[in-house]
């Protein structure tokens, strides 16, 4: 599985880095087939001053790919519920392909 962390308007530090691949590494007891996955951490700026983070997250599966979008106010809090957004379809479309 290769993995890609793209940070857009800032660097991210190592520690968030090496979360994001620890957690990621879960997705491999899902689904075994997962060739690359793509994540994007944003600052979004709504309002002049307050900034929400956004965690987009891209699965590459031969044949699909899935995405999720995120944003809350840290970017472990976004890049969780993306995670778990993007293991629900993924289950959901296993699912489907055994029914």
């Amino acid at each position: 599985m290769n993995v890609n962390i793209q940070t857009v308007h800032f660097d991210a530090d190592v520690k968030l880095k090496s979360y994001i691949e620890k957690k990621l590494s879960k997705l491999l007891q899902i689904h075994d087939r997962i060739t690359k996955v793509d994540v994007y951490l944003k600052l979004d700026n709504v309002v002049h001053t307050i900034k929400d983070k956004v965690a987009e997250i891209k699965v590459h599966i031969p044949k699909y790919d899935f995405f999720v979008k995120h944003s809350s106010k840290s970017f472990e809090e976004s890049f969780d519920e993306a995670l778990d957004s993007v293991i629900l379809q993924i289950k959901r479309k296993k699912e489907k392909l055994a029914a």
